[in-house]
């Protein structure tokens, strides 16, 4: 029996992996108390509230979003404690359980798996991967197709320097002290991180996008991988990767921003 459990209970922990659309959310965490914004945790906590688990179900989330910001897939792991001589969930009853009480469509888990008592979703990830989607050819935000909405940068330019963008890219490649890319408020101890793969391309074309439309629009992705980043490391290496493209920065000055927090101004959908 687990220890400070209930007389003959036993508690189960589960790895998940669940998507969502950020838009209408202030990030992946909860927002605690008297708060206005909600989170996405808000909504999985809530959900797994009808799971009748003798302890409360958290969700410990494995990599931080922030507001307006979507995930293909993360990760979190969480503790479901049954009553006595209730076997536990299968993974497969806990994702229809999950996804039949969860009160807002725009969050689906995708899956989950038995792992061991001292797993940690957080702490075990060994890569995390976040995707930057960026629109030139759109003077105006409204210019956008209605589908694409949220779901892309619309930078107010016609082209981008791409090949200097790769260029610069390649400075932020490798183990540095990332702190000008940091944002005020991290908790992390150390400003040291290392970047395994960055890459700047063209997007495939909208299928929402109409065909009067597609010679003027065009969509680029900027990918970063790391086992973990600082807090709004990605949204500030795309917008110093993007004034590279519209050629407010060199590609060498990014080997040489100074350390702090970097005052950049980026969209705020990734």
């Amino acid at each position: 029996m687990v220890p400070g459990s209930a007389a003959g209970s036993v508690r189960a922990r589960y790895l998940v992996y669940f998507q969502y659309l950020g838009t209408d959310f202030n990030g992946v965490a909860a927002a605690r108390g008297a708060q206005r914004a909600v989170g996405v945790q808000n909504y999985l906590e809530e959900a797994a509230a009808r799971l009748n688990s003798v302890v409360p179900v958290k969700f410990t989330i494995s990599s931080r979003t922030d507001a307006g910001v979507h995930a293909l897939s993360n990760t979190a792991h969480l503790d479901v404690q049954r009553r006595s001589g209730q076997p536990p969930f299968s993974p497969e009853v806990l994702v229809e359980a999950l996804n039949t009480h969860l009160k807002h469509p725009a969050i689906r888990v995708l899956q989950a798996f038995r792992v061991p008592s001292d797993f940690h979703a957080r702490y075990a990830a060994t890569s995390r991967t976040y995707l930057y989607r960026l629109a030139t050819g759109c003077p105006r935000p409204s210019q956008l197709p209605v589908f694409e909405r949220n779901l892309c940068w619309a930078l107010r330019a016609d082209c981008l320097d791409v090949d200097a963008m790769q260029e610069a890219a390649q400075h932020l490649l490798g183990t540095h002290d990332f702190s000008a890319f940091q944002s005020t408020g991290s908790p992390a101890t150390t400003s040291v991180r290392t970047l395994r793969r960055v890459s700047v391309s063209p997007g495939p074309a909208s299928t929402f996008v109409l065909p009067q439309e597609s010679s003027r629009l065009r969509f680029w992705s900027l990918e970063f991988e790391s086992q973990s980043f600082l807090y709004r490391q990605v949204r500030r290496m795309t917008a110093v990767l993007v004034a590279v493209g519209l050629g407010a920065l060199t590609p060498a000055q990014v080997k040489v921003l100074p350390p702090g927090p970097y005052r950049v101004q980026c969209g705020s959908h990734g």
